[in-house]
C-alpha cells in the first residue's frame, strides 16, 4: 500500500482560512457505507441520522496556547517552539525552530525583559524532525504563563490570524493539553448538543490530547512503514461504561472526529474488543485493512492529501468510496481542513 494511493488534487482556494460564524452552519456531507449513496445536507441537519440510544463520543481535550517565540541567551536569535506533550515535570517534547542552531545546553528566554524573563528553557536533546526535548524554568504556575506569552497553534496552511482564539476550541473543552484541536467537534454548539440528548442521544465525553502523532505528514512511501509518535488519552469509568452499555442494547457508537475514534480503538484492542477504564499513550495507526471494534459511524473534516487522516477514514468506509467523496466535495465547493465543512460516515441512509 503506497502512500502516493492516498493523494488528491484539491483546489488552494478550498482551504478554509477562518472559521463560519455560526459553528453549526458548515455543510455536512454524509457518506453512505452501505449503498455508496452521497448526500449534501447542513451541519445542523446531523440529529436526522442519529436515533434514541445512539451515542456521541466528544473528545474534551482543550488545546494550550502552544506557541511561543522567545531568542536565544547567547546571540538573541529568534527561536520558535511548539509545546507536542510534557514529558515529565517542566520537561517538554517540542518542534523548535530553526533546530539546526539548538545545541544541548542552549538557553532561551521569552517575555519583554532579557534580564527578567517570564520563563527559561534550557534544550536537553535534539532529536529527528525537529524534536526538541526541553526543559522549562519560572515563578508561578506554568499555563497561565503561557496563557501571557504563547499563541494559538494553528496549522501552517492556515494564514489569516484568528480574532477569536476560542473558535480554535471545541464547546465542550475542558482538559488542557493539545497542541492542535480535534476540529470535528468545532461544528457543534451547546444547542445542538442540548437537542441531541433531547432526542435519546447519549453525549460521552473521553480525552485524546492531540501532538505530533495526528498531524505529521507520511513521507514514507510504504505506508505501512510509518511511525506515529504517541499521544496520551483518557476513559473515565463512567464513559467506559456508557459506550458499553449503549454498544450492548444495541445503538451505534458515533465518534466525533479522528482522534475519538484511535482512543476508542486503542482501548478496545488493549481489551480484547472491550471499551474499559484506561489512560495511557497510544500511536495506534489506523489504515486500510483495520477491524474496527467499537466505532460505528464517523463524524469528521476534510483531510490532508497523504496524511494519516485520510487513511484512518479510508479505512473506516473504504478508499474508493472516500476518494468518491473527496471528489464530489471538491466539485460541490466544500471547505476544506481544520475550519472547513465535515462529512458524516454512517451505515444506514436516513
Amino acid at each position: 500500500m503506497k502512500t502516493d494511493d492516498f493523494d488528491y488534487f484539491l483546489p488552494e482556494d478550498l482551504i478554509a482560512q477562518t472559521p463560519l460564524k455560526d459553528r453549526a452552519s458548515s455543510r455536512l456531507l454524509v457518506v453512505d457505507k452501505k449503498s455508496g449513496e452521497l448526500e449534501d445536507r447542513h451541519f445542523s441537519d446531523i440529529l436526522d441520522y442519529l436515533k434514541p440510544g445512539d451515542a456521541l463520543v466528544l473528545n474534551e481535550t482543550k488545546v494550550i496556547p502552544a506557541r511561543i517565540i522567545g531568542v536565544k541567551a547567547e546571540t538573541d536569535g529568534a527561536v520558535e517552539l511548539l509545546l507536542l506533550k510534557e514529558l515529565e515535570n517542566d520537561v517538554w517534547e517540542c518542534l523548535a525552530r530553526p533546530q539546526k542552531r539548538l545545541h544541548e545546553g542552549t538557553k532561551i528566554l521569552f517575555g519583554n525583559s532579557k534580564a527578567e524573563p517570564d520563563l527559561t528553557a534550557t534544550v536537553l536533546e535534539t532529536l529527528d524532525e525537529g524534536l526538541t526535548r526541553i526543559k522549562f524554568d519560572y515563578t508561578g504556575i506554568f499555563l497561565e504563563i503561557l496563557e501571557k506569552l504563547g499563541i494559538m497553534p494553528l496549522p501552517p496552511y492556515i494564514h489569516e490570524q484568528l480574532k477569536d482564539q476560542n473558535r480554535y476550541q471545541t464547546v465542550y473543552a475542558k482538559n488542557l493539553g493539545s497542541a492542535a484541536a480535534p476540529t470535528a467537534g468545532l461544528h457543534f454548539t451547546p444547542e445542538l448538543l442540548k437537542a441531541a440528548e433531547k432526542k435519546g442521544v447519549k453525549i460521552i465525553k473521553i480525552t485524546l490530547h492531540v501532538g505530533l502523532g495526528t498531524f505529521r505528514p507520511v513521507n514514507v512511501e510504504d505506508v505501512t512503514k510509518h511511525k506515529m509518535h504517541t499521544e496520551a488519552y483518557e476513559i473515565s469509568e463512567p464513559a467506559a461504561a456508557e459506550i458499553c452499555a449503549v454498544k450492548k442494547s444495541g445503538g451505534r457508537i458515533f465518534a466525533v472526529g479522528t482522534t475519538t475514534v484511535r482512543t476508542l480503538e486503542t482501548v478496545a484492542e488493549k481489551f480484547r474488543g472491550e471499551v474499559r477504564a484506561a489512560r495511557g499513550e497510544t500511536d495506534i495507526f489506523i489504515y486500510p485493512g483495520f477491524k474496527f471494534k467499537v466505532v460505528d459511524g464517523l463524524i469528521t473534516n476534510f483531510h490532508l492529501p497523504k496524511s494519516t487522516l485520510i487513511m484512518l477514514v479510508s479505512a473506516f468506509a473504504g478508499k474508493d468510496l472516500i476518494f468518491k467523496a473527496y471528489e464530489h466535495a471538491v466539485s460541490e465547493k466544500y471547505r476544506f481542513f481544520s475550519f472547513g465543512d465535515a462529512m458524516l460516515i454512517t451505515e444506514e441512509e436516513k
